[in-house]
């Protein structure tokens, strides 16, 4: 059994098309239900089908009653319905849509040509083409959002499959025209049809075509003139023409920009981001993802967190983030968020929904890949509304720590795909971040070498300086190098951060670390505490500071700062040292049963390195727990035989009492 939800609904049986009932509800709630994730409340799907009938639970059974003799099989029945909800099962049922979904889930950059031509295949029209139902905003607000979703993976596709056809391949032209009717404003696809056109030698076409597309792009306020500049050298370099134009990031301005087939963009390229206006709810949102129901509303709650979230992320200063302007203007023209991110040409959209549900504010958001049309993170956030003000900044904090971590995960692992001959500073810098999180000599210097890279490229990219300055400070801290002098090319390289951009978080945070290598508390503290100033959703900032008071400042600072650092960003690479901190400044407070539980949390981090596992093997020691800090002890010689307590105490700077408290808890262990 097939079901195609592309197109007209169709059910196909051993090859033959099942008749369906004519009602649209039935046909509605066969399709809701096939994309549930979960299994769907009864009076949910009432609420969400039924303009309050005289019985709308006798109607959903009825639907039921006739989907059963679609659907159900002699040894197996399709349509369960544990407690008061339903749920199909589909398991060995193809179904066109699941199929897209799945696969844009997994990477639509990651299919090969005959999987993508397969996909491509499969739309055969609109998500439930012509299947409305009258007076139901819910159902309808569902629909409108699963068509966008789908239209979206679509262009993304055909994007894909263009880019990996042979340039003579009959079917291109076609490909070509159908990415430019679902993409309209999207430069990239102009640009490829004008070099496919070129090819063939189609010149007037070509400028039939930039006519039309220029008065397109001018009705919406959008500049053309990227397209016009690339149709240009096009014309420049028939015959020689493909129609590969070349992706790239784009920190221009906030309207739709293209990037020259051959253009020399800026050396960083920075990843790009939208965050489109959140939509402000007093529905509760249903389970198959539709962020479009129940009557949204300007200029309240949600206005204000999109507002913060934009400042925030601009803060941080990791990538280009469209202005508040460009976003709420797009959005007043009901543009839809996918559309949205291919009009202003960025490599993220992130959306997202405030809603008041049962005394609790609910946030949901989605960060999603333009140019795959995949989800890169989604999440839901639920507080009691005790103080609103409080709660949104909590979750703002959150949204703002995740969106740029997982970002920043993308681009490191995009990176590492890539040939490293070819890569620009953004990408260069992004490799060096994944070797560095390696935390081991030779990847230490791999990421040194990628960091060099990058400022070659670009030498006023304040982060690359800011991250050779961490693999110094590394070599530094680990013994990988003469201390002294690695401690003074940390510095340099900090330096030279803050002199590039001095209200980049990361500048003042490489030059705080470097400060303390070189034993001037005073100034690290201060640096630190600028770096989070300048950003207080700067993670790593408050990490440092946690490091450095756990040693020989205040603990019961080091503990609030590791715990923020922990809340901003969970699953840190860094997360081990954020962990060790706090057991080092329990240690600090005579703690040491807690200083032992978190040392061993920092020991359990998969890239955790061997002065964490010393950190665990003293806390455990001054804990009483003698044979696991000696299993640790007896890890720490595999690697470096004659570890004691002078390494340890030499690593760190600490005060004079809490050196005394390690070296006894080394004599307990043999590391004295």
């Amino acid at each position: 059994m097939s079901v195609r939800l592309l197109g007209p609904l169709t059910v196909i049986r051993d090859g033959a098309t099942v008749p369906l009932p004519a009602s649209r509800k039935l046909r509605a709630l066969f399709a809701y239900l096939a994309l549930a994730p979960h299994a769907v409340g009864r009076s949910r799907l009432c609420e969400l089908l039924w303009d309050v009938p005289n019985d709308p639970r006798g109607e959903l059974r009825w639907c039921l009653s006739k989907l059963r003799g679609i659907l159900d099989e002699p040894d197996r029945r399709r349509i369960e319905t544990p407690g008061d909800t339903i749920a199909l099962d589909l398991k060995g049922v193809s179904v066109d849509a699941i199929d897209i979904a799945s696969a844009a889930a997994g990477g639509i950059e990651t299919l090969d040509l005959q999987r993508l031509q397969a996909l491509s295949g499969l739309f055969v029209g609109d998500f439930l083409d012509g299947l409305e139902i009258d007076r139901n905003p819910h159902f309808n607000g569902w629909l409108i959002a699963q068509r966008r979703r789908f239209r979206s993976w679509h262009a993304a596709i055909l994007e894909h499959l263009v880019n990996k056809l042979p340039a003579d391949a009959d079917e291109m032209s076609a490909h070509l025209e159908k990415w430019v009717e679902l993409a309209p404003f999207d430069g990239r696809a102009h640009v490829a049809l004008l070099a496919r056109l070129a090819q063939r030698g189609q010149i007037a076409a070509c400028e039939e075509h930039l006519a039309s597309a220029a008065k397109l792009f001018a009705s919406e306020d959008l500049d053309f003139g990227p397209v016009r500049e690339a149709w240009r050298t096009i014309r420049g370099e028939r015959p020689a023409a493909t129609l590969r134009a070349r992706p790239a990031f784009v920190p221009a301005a906030p309207q739709a920009s293209i990037v020259l087939p051959d253009s020399d963009v800026a050396a960083s390229c920075k990843a790009s981001l939208a965050i489109m206006p959140f939509v402000e709810e007093a529905a509760v949102g249903d389970p198959c993802g539709d962020l479009s129901r129940g009557g949204p509303s300007r200029g309240g709650l949600a206005d204000g967190l999109t507002h913060d979230i934009i400042t925030r992320l601009a803060k941080l200063r990791d990538f280009f983030v469209i202005a508040r302007g460009s976003v709420f203007a797009l959005s007043e023209k009901n543009i839809a968020p996918e559309d949205a991110g291919r009009r202003l040409n960025v490599d993220y959209v992130t959306t997202g929904t405030v809603r008041s549900q049962a005394g609790r504010v609910v946030v949901s958001v989605e960060l999603v890949e333009v140019r795959t049309a995949r989800i890169v993170w989604a999440e839901t956030f639920e507080r009691r509304p005790d103080d609103i003000f409080a709660i949104l900044d909590d979750i703002g904090n959150s949204i703002v720590s995740s969106i740029s971590a997982e970002i920043e995960m993308v681009e490191r692992n995009r990176a590492m795909l890539k040939a490293p001959n070819s890569l620009n500073a953004w990408e260069a810098y992004h490799r060096g971040l994944w070797h560095m999180y390696r935390f081991t000599r030779t990847e230490n210097g791999q990421a040194r070498h990628f960091f060099d890279m990058a400022l070659r490229l670009d030498p006023t990219f304040a982060r690359a300086y800011a991250g050779l300055s961490f693999t110094h400070w590394q070599n530094a801290f680990q013994r990988w190098g003469d201390r002294d002098r690695e401690s003074a090319l940390a510095f340099e390289a900090a330096g030279q951060s803050l002199l590039v951009d001095d209200h980049n978080p990361a500048a003042h945070w490489a030059m705080g670390r470097a400060l303390w290598l070189r034993g001037e508390q005073d100034g690290s503290l201060l640096e630190l505490e600028r770096a989070v100033d300048l950003s207080p959703n700067f993670a790593l900032g408050h990490y440092a500071l946690s490091f450095v008071h756990s040693q020989s400042g205040d603990p019961n600072a080091a503990i609030g700062s590791s715990d923020h650092s922990r809340h901003l960003s969970p699953f840190d690479p860094l997360l081990f040292g954020m962990l060790g901190a706090r057991a080092m400044a329990h240690v600090r407070l005579g703690q040491f049963d807690e200083a032992a539980e978190w040392a061993l949390k920092a020991a359990a981090r998969p890239n955790a390195h061997a002065i964490i596992l010393a950190i665990a093997a003293h806390c455990l020691a001054l804990a009483g727990r003698i044979d696991d800090a000696r299993t640790f002890a007896a890890a720490i010689r595999k690697t470096l035989p004659n570890y004691c307590a002078d390494d340890f105490i030499a690593t760190f700077r600490f005060e004079p009492d809490a050196a005394a408290l390690f070296r006894q808890g080394a004599k307990r262990i043999g590391l004295g």
